[in-house]
C-alpha cells in the first residue's frame, strides 16, 4: 500500500514557525469581566484501541437498528419518539420542538465564571481532557493569563455550548498552557454511602506494619510513563496479524458492482492503530 503524503492544507501556523497537525473542533472566546481571549479547543487524548468489527455467518459487516418489540418490524428515524420513563412501562412524550426550546442558546463564548485553588477541585468529577490553545494574534493574552493562573496556583471554572448542550468545565494552567476538564455535575458523582463500604474494624499493628512494608517495597520515586499502555490491545493487535500472514481465519467480503473500486480491508483499521502505536513509541 503507497504511503500516503500529509497535505499542507491540513496543518496551520501558531504563530511562533511550529506547525499544528491537529485541527480544533470547537473555537470560541475565553471571556472573564473585560477579558476576552480567542481560543481553540483539541481534543486531549485518543483512542488507539483496536476496533472489531461485528460480522454475519459470511463475513459481511452488521449494523445495528431499531426495532419494535411489539411487531418485531424495524423502524425508520421518521417513525421514532422520544419519551421519558416516569414508571415502569409509562413515559412522557418529549417532542424534538421541545428539546430545541430547552437547549442553551447558542454562544461562542468559554464563560470564565471564577477562579478557585488548584486543589479544590477533585479529580473524580473529570470527564474528558482538553488543550485550550490560543487562536491568531491572542497569544500574549493567552500566555499571560497562563502564567498569572500558574503563579497563583489558580484553576478557573467555565461554561460553553457545544452542539446544542452546555458543558462544565475546568481550566488548569500547564507547563506555559492552559489544559481543560469537562466535568460532570455534582448529582452524577456517587457518595461512599451509596456503595456501602463496610465500617471500621480495629486492625492489628502486625497486619499494618505488614501492609506498609508491602506498599513501601512496590513504591517509586516517580511514575513512569512507559507503564502506562494498553497491554491488551498490543496482545491483540499481534494475534491478528499473526493471522493474517498465516492467512488463517480470513474473510473477504462481496462488493456489490456499485461499489466496485472501493476495496474493503478489514485490516485497515488495525494497521493504522498498530502504526499509531509504533510512531509514538
Amino acid at each position: 500500500m503507497a504511503k500516503r503524503k500529509s497535505s499542507k492544507r491540513t496543518r496551520s501556523d501558531n504563530g511562533d514557525g511550529n506547525a499544528r497537525s491537529a485541527r480544533p473542533f470547537w473555537s470560541g472566546t475565553l471571556t472573564f469581566g473585560l477579558v476576552s481571549v480567542p481560543v481553540d479547543l483539541y481534543p486531549g487524548n485518543r483512542t488507539n484501541r483496536a476496533p472489531l468489527r461485528m460480522l454475519g455467518p459470511e463475513g459481511e459487516p452488521l449494523s445495528r437498528r431499531y426495532y419494535s418489540e411489539k411487531s418485531g418490524r424495524d423502524l425508520d428515524d421518521d417513525e421514532m419518539i422520544r419519551g421519558y420513563e416516569i414508571e415502569k412501562d409509562r413515559y412522557v412524550i418529549v417532542t424534538d420542538e421541545e428539546l430545541e426550546r430547552l437547549a442553551p442558546e447558542q454562544s461562542r463564548d468559554l464563560d470564565l465564571r471564577r477562579f478557585v485553588p488548584l486543589e479544590d477541585i477533585p479529580p473524580l468529577y473529570f470527564d474528558r481532557s482538553y488543550f485550550l490553545a490560543p487562536s491568531e494574534g491572542s497569544e500574549k493574552a493567552y500566555k499571560l493569563l497562563a502564567e498569572t493562573m500558574a503563579e497563583e496556583k489558580l484553576a478557573g471554572v467555565a461554561t460553553f455550548v457545544m452542539r446544542g448542550k452546555q458543558y462544565l468545565v475546568a481550566i488548569f494552567p500547564e507547563n506555559e498552557i492552559l489544559r481543560a476538564e469537562t466535568m460532570r455535575f455534582a448529582d452524577e458523582i456517587r457518595s461512599p454511602k451509596e456503595i456501602g463500604l463496610p465500617k471500621d474494624k480495629k486492625v492489628p499493628a502486625a497486619t499494618v506494619k505488614k501492609f506498609e512494608k508491602l506498599i513501601e517495597k512496590h513504591s517509586a520515586k516517580q511514575l513512569s510513563l512507559k507503564e502506562l499502555k494498553d497491554e491488551q490491545t498490543e496482545k491483540l493487535l499481534k494475534l491478528v496479524e499473526k493471522k493474517r500472514k498465516q492467512h488463517k481465519d480470513i474473510v473477504e467480503v462481496e462488493v456489490p458492482e456499485q461499489e466496485q473500486g472501493k476495496v474493503i480491508d478489514l485490516m485497515a483499521a488495525l494497521k493504522k492503530s498498530l502504526a499509531g502505536k509504533r510512531k509514538a513509541a
